[in-house]
């Protein structure tokens, strides 16, 4: 019973992180980039690396945009967190289950590429019980990754 109630509520905070992101832009760290699709992702993939983070996936999300009509096929998440930290902040706090590990949206828009991520800081308001010194790291990490991202070598 007391899974059952956990996973009602992961669900429930999921969504509201969810619709909470979708219509704020505030909630997001975003950024245009004047490369290539491709270009980016090996940016973006070396950035997240070179930060001090591990890339666990990179999931295609335009498959169901194309099986509803869309015509794309640039459209990724880069999944990525420190495997011993994620460990240990999900069991010390189950509620940040949801936000962990980290993701980056990666699309395409005519030349250039967005990139998008949940701003940790604002997410810190819907896991008060944990430290906020996490929450400003990932910030922190997240603004240098688009930063190293956006360096045109």
């Amino acid at each position: 019973m007391k899974m059952h109630k956990m996973i009602i509520k992961l669900t429930f905070l999921l969504a509201l992180v969810l619709s909470s992101s979708l219509s704020h832009a505030k909630d997001l760290i975003m950024m245009r980039v004047k490369q290539t699709f491709p270009e980016t992702m090996v940016s973006l993939q070396s950035a997240i690396k070179k930060t001090g983070y591990t890339i666990s996936r990179v999931q295609r999300i335009d498959i169901g945009l194309t099986k509803s009509g869309f015509k794309t096929d640039k459209d990724r998440v880069v999944v990525f967190g420190k495997a011993d930290e994620i460990n240990t902040l999900t069991k010390q706090y189950p509620d940040i289950i949801p936000l962990l590990p980290l993701k980056i949206s990666i699309f395409a828009e005519n030349n250039e590429t967005i990139l998008v991520s949940n701003h940790p800081l604002i997410m810190h308001s819907y896991f008060k019980n944990m430290p906020k010194k996490y929450f400003t790291q990932w910030t922190h990490d997240i603004n240098k990754i688009f930063e190293l991202t956006n360096i045109i070598e």
